[in-house]
């Protein structure tokens, strides 16, 4: 399903993304991309959460709240109980903000000077990317590989997402 969202500014009024997201997890789906549309609005399109979806730390907060208001329903319920079922809810991710770099991959950087001189480099949204992409791995060893690509690529001065100039 995609909703039209009024943009902060614009003159129309719609529900919020965030009002929107209460919503959809009440039900137990999930918001996904948001897309352009034009001056006014933007599109955010919700789907059902598949049955491997990961679930974040934040939203868990939020289910948390809306429980303890009585706004689940049965359908948001039933994800959560098969998110705990099955490890995804003890396994939440960590938003950007919250996020910290897993003691394996500063063993990494500090063994490779270069790397990790670029690594302190990096947009919000490329270390976003080379974290979730370690902490979430699911096996030993494809975490360690993942770290070791990552430092390889970050030695060679390359990021995940196309970066403007590094910050200082």
């Amino acid at each position: 399903m995609r909703l039209a969202i009024a943009k902060k500014g614009s003159s129309h009024t719609t529900v919020s993304h965030l009002d929107a997201l209460d919503v959809a997890l009440c039900h137990g789906w999930i918001d996904a991309r948001r897309n352009a549309f034009d001056d006014d609005y933007f599109l955010q399109t919700f789907t059902p959460r598949r049955s491997k979806s990961l679930w974040s730390q934040i939203n868990r907060v939020k289910v948390a709240a809306l429980t303890e208001a009585g706004r689940m329903r049965d359908g948001g319920f039933r994800e959560i109980e098969r998110a705990k079922a099955d490890g995804r809810w003890d396994a939440a991710y960590a938003s950007s903000k919250n996020i910290e770099v897993p003691d394996d991959l500063v063993a990494a950087l500090d063994a490779n000077p270069e790397a990790k001189a670029f690594f302190a480099t990096l947009s919000a949204q490329n270390r976003y990317a080379i974290l979730f992409r370690t902490v979430n791995a699911k096996r030993p060893e494809t975490r360690a590989r993942r770290i070791e690509g990552f430092v390889e690529q970050l030695a060679r001065h390359e990021t995940v997402y196309p970066q403007s100039a590094p910050k200082t």
